[in-house]
C-alpha cells in the first residue's frame, strides 16, 4: 500500500475525532481529540515485520543451506546474514526514501522518489505526521525493509557455489538501490504503475519476478557450476532445507497478511489464502512429480509450498478461497515443469531454483491475480478481475506490470554483474570452487 495514501488515511482518521468533539457538546469541546494510531494494528504490524525477518534468518538460509553441498552450507548462510545487515543499513540511509517517499519533481516521481527521507532524519518518535495510516511510519518503514532484504537475498539460490563474497556484497548492495528500490517506488511508491492500477498486494512482481530474473542473469553471466553433470551435487541435508521451507511458511503470514497494514477484515482473508494456495501448491507438485517421476520426493513437496507462496503474494489480499486454490495448484504444475524440464531443456545452471520458482511463480500469480482478483473482497480495486468480475483491462495492466519489472530488472541487473566484473571479478578460481567456499572465502567448515 502506497505510504502517501496511508498517511492521508491517519490525519482523516484525527479529523474524524476533532469533529466529534466538537459536535458532542461544550463538556467535550476541550478535550483532546483521540490518538489515531492504533495499538492493535501497530502490535500486529511489528510482529509481521518480525516474521518476515525470520524468512530471510535463518528461514531463506536453512532453505538454500541444506540444498547445497556441505563445503559450501556456510558460505550460503553468510549470503543470507550478510545480506540482512547490509541491506537494513542501507534502507535506513538511502533506500527507503528513494523508494517510498514523494520525488519533488513530479515528473521523475513515476520512476523513482525523492532523498527528504535520507538517514530517516524527518521521521519523529510521536507526531501524528509520522504516522502510516494507524500505525507509526517507523514501524511501516521497518516492515518494507524486511522486504526489502529478502528480496535480494532470494537470488542467491542461482549463484551458490561459484560467487565471491565481496562481489555479492556489492552486487547486493548496487541491485538493492538501482533495482529493488526504483521497482517498489513503480508500484507501491507512487510510481506510474501503481498510478495505472496494477495490482501486486505483497510483491509477486516486486519481490518475486524482480528476485528470479535477477537470478536468472546472474547464473547465465556465471556460468555452469564445475562438474555440473558429472559430479553429485545432490543436497547435503534435506532436513535443513524442510526446517527453513517451514519457517518460510510460517513466515509468509507476516509477508502477506501484513500488507494489510491493519489488523482487519484484509489481513484475515489474506492469510486464509496464502494457507489454502501453499498447501495446494505443494499437492500439485508432490502429484506431478509422482506422475513423472513415480516418486514423491520431500525436496518436491518443500519446493511446491514455496512456489504456491509465491503466487498467492501478489493475490492474496484479492482473491477469495477458490481463487487461492486454483492459483496454488497451478503454481505448484508450472513451477515444477518451469524448475525440471525447462531448465535441463535450456542447459542454465539455476542452482537452487530461485529463477523457476520465484521468477515463474511471480509472474503466474501476477497475471492470475488479475483473473480471480475479486472487487468485493478489496474494496481499493473495486473493478476487480477478468473472471470474477469481467474486468478484461486488468488483464493488461498485470501483463504490462511484469513485461516492465522483467525488461527493466534483466539489462540493469546485467550492467550490474559487467561492471562488478571488470572491477573485481564475480567468480571465485576454480580451485576454490573445487575445494569449497566455506573453508577458503569464510575460514571455517561445518565438521571440524
Amino acid at each position: 500500500m502506497r505510504i502517501e495514501t496511508l498517511k492521508k488515511a491517519g490525519l482523516a482518521t484525527l479529523a474524524s475525532a476533532g469533529m466529534l468533539a466538537l459536535t458532542a457538546g461544550s463538556a467535550f469541546a476541550a478535550a483532546a481529540p483521540k490518538d489515531p494510531l492504533n495499538p492493535g494494528d501497530t502490535a500486529w504490524m511489528i510482529t509481521s515485520s518480525a516474521l518476515v525477518l525470520m524468512m530471510t534468518i535463518p528461514g531463506l538460509g536453512l532453505f538454500y543451506g541444506g540444498m547445497v553441498r556441505k563445503k559450501n552450507v556456510l558460505a550460503t548462510l553468510a549470503q543470507s546474514f550478510g545480506a540482512t545487515a547490509l541491506i537494513t543499513v542501507l534502507w535506513m540511509v538511502i533506500g527507503y526514501s528513494i523508494a517510498f517517499t514523494p520525488n519533488p519533481d513530479a515528473g521523475m516521481n513515476n520512476w523513482i522518489g525523492g532523498f527528504s527521507y535520507l538517514f530517516l532524519a524527518p521521521m519523529k518518535l510521536t507526531s501524528v505526521s509520522s504516522l502510516a495510516g494507524t500505525i507509526p511510519e517507523s514501524v511501516y518503514m521497518f516492515f518494507q525493509m524486511t522486504f526489502a532484504i529478502i528480496t535480494p537475498a532470494l537470488i542467491a539460490g542461482a549463484l551458490a557455489d561459484r560467487m565471491k563474497f565481496s562481489a555479492f556484497l556489492w552486487f547486493m548492495a548496487l541491485w538493492l538501490l538501482l533495482v529493488y528500490c526504483p521497482i517498489a517506488h513503480w508500484v507501491w511508491g507512487g510510481g506510474w504503475l501503481g498510478v495505472a492500477g496494477a495490482m501486486d498486494y505483497a510483491g509477486g512482481s516486486v519481490v518475486h519476478l524482480n528476485a528470479g530474473t535477477a537470478a536468472l542473469v546472474t547464473c547465465l553471466v556465471l556460468g555452469k557450476r564445475i562438474g555440473l553433470g558429472s559430479e553429485n551435487m545432490s543436497p547435503h541435508n534435506l532436513v535443513l532445507s524442510v526446517i527453513g521451507a517451514s519457517l518460510l511458511w510460517v513466515g509468509w503470514f507476516g509477508f502477506n497478511a501484513g500488507s494489510a497494514v491493519t489488523a482487519g477484515y484484509n489481513a484475515g482473508m489474506a492469510a486464509a489464502a496464502t494457507q489454502i494456495a501453499t498447501a495446494a501448491a505443494a499437492l500439485g507438485w508432490m502429484v506431478a512429480e509422482w506422475i513423472v517421476a513415480k516418486k514423491p520426493s520431500v525436496l518436491g513437496m518443500i519446493s511446491g509450498a514455496v512456489a504456491g507462496l509465491v503466487a498467492i503474494t501478489p493475490a492474496s489480499g484479492f482473491v477469495d478461497p477458490v481463487g487461492a486454490l486454483i492459483i496454488g495448484i497451478s503454481a505448484g504444475v508450472v513451477c515444477y515443469i518451469s524448475a525440471v524440464w525447462v531448465k535441463k531443456a535450456f542447459g542454465y545452471d539455476d542452482s537452487l531454483d530461485a529463477w523457476g520458482v520465484h521468477g515463474v511463480g511471480g509472474a503466474l500469480g501476477a497475471i492470475m491475480t488479475g483473473m480471480f482478483a475479486k472487487g468485493a473482497i478489496n474494496t481499493a480495486y473495486p473493478k476487480g478481475g477478468w473472471l470474477t468480475d469481467g474486468n478484461f483491462s486488468q488483464m493488461i495492466l498485470q501483463f504490462k506490470d511484469v513485461g516492465a519489472v522483467f525488461v527493466y530488472c534483466a539489462i540493469v541487473t546485467f550492467i550490474i554483474l559487467k561492471v562488478i566484473d571488470l572491477v573485481i571479478g564475480l567468480r571465485v578460481s576454480p580451485e576454490v570452487e573445487v575445494e569449497g567456499l566455506d573453508i577458503n572465502l569464510h575460514g571455517e567448515t561445518v565438521h571440524d
